[in-house]
């Protein structure tokens, strides 16, 4: 499918992983197309088609479906998951009209273990996918290492920095997901593929300090009982060790 000049269609293409997507589907030569709510702005390379729509509407999606060799769909909203449900409906059934050959679905690894709202969530999404009609391909990652330097990085805004006892993570550089998103787009249909893991499975407490290191500072790091929504996570159905085939560690993302 290398010379295949008809565009990939990206949606969520102003994300992180989108934006890390986009840049590696340019590099390997591919035709790129983004789907976005907002205009275009500056920052976009010139090279990107550029359609405004709507996946909650369905606004502009038959013409950013138009012609399209494969759609990878990236977007997602965490702050109002049920839309995510919603904005798959919307692009399967302008999928099926517009008889697109392959879509592919980034996903969370442990949707199906750990009963967390938004994951349950991807979950449902996967299984839209799966009974949509179009031949797919899902991926599913582990938390990026931009995501858990996030939370870290509010956790550790006081004097004292916190951390879950017990938690354990496993991150993975954003671009090493999106050369498999490309590689799945490239290769056709699939269904499920092999998870991808981040190359180290860490306490949240190493990460903590790792990170802490890494910014230079010298504050005095607190375990606190993981109570709520942290605690569903205590079991490790999150991670993927024997998946772990990222490259980039949490250490060596932080240098860059």
């Amino acid at each position: 499918m290398a010379d295949d000049d008809r565009p990939v269609l990206v949606t969520g293409g102003t994300g992180t992983l989108g934006r890390a997507l986009v840049h590696t589907l340019l590099d390997a030569g591919r035709p790129v197309r983004v789907l976005s709510r907002r205009d275009r702005t500056p920052a976009v390379p010139d090279e990107v088609q550029w359609q405004v729509g709507d996946l909650l509407t369905g606004e502009g999606l038959p013409q950013a479906l138009a012609g399209v060799s494969v759609v990878i769909h990236c977007a997602s909203n965490p702050r109002k998951p049920d839309e995510d449900l919603d904005a798959a409906v919307q692009l399967m059934l302008a999928c099926r009209a517009a008889n697109v050959p392959h879509l592919v679905y980034i996903s969370i690894v442990g949707v199906d273990a750990v009963p967390f709202g938004y994951y349950q969530v991807k979950r449902r999404v996967e299984e839209i996918v799966e009974d949509g009609g179009i031949p797919w391909s899902i991926l599913r990652a582990t938390q990026f290492h931009d995501f858990v330097a996030t939370l870290l990085g509010a956790l550790a805004k006081g004097p004292v920095a916190l951390v879950p006892r017990g938690l354990r993570d496993q991150p993975v550089d954003v671009r090493e997901v999106a050369a498999r998103l490309a590689t799945l787009a490239a290769s056709g249909p699939a269904g499920r593929v092999e998870d991808l893991g981040g190359p180290q499975v860490l306490t949240v407490d190493e990460l903590m300090r790792t990170y802490l290191a890494a910014k230079g500072r010298h504050a005095r790091v607190w375990s606190f009982p993981a109570l709520g929504p942290l605690k569903r996570f205590r079991d490790g159905g999150h991670l993927a060790p024997e998946h772990a085939t990222g490259r980039l560690t949490f250490a060596e993302w932080l240098q860059h």
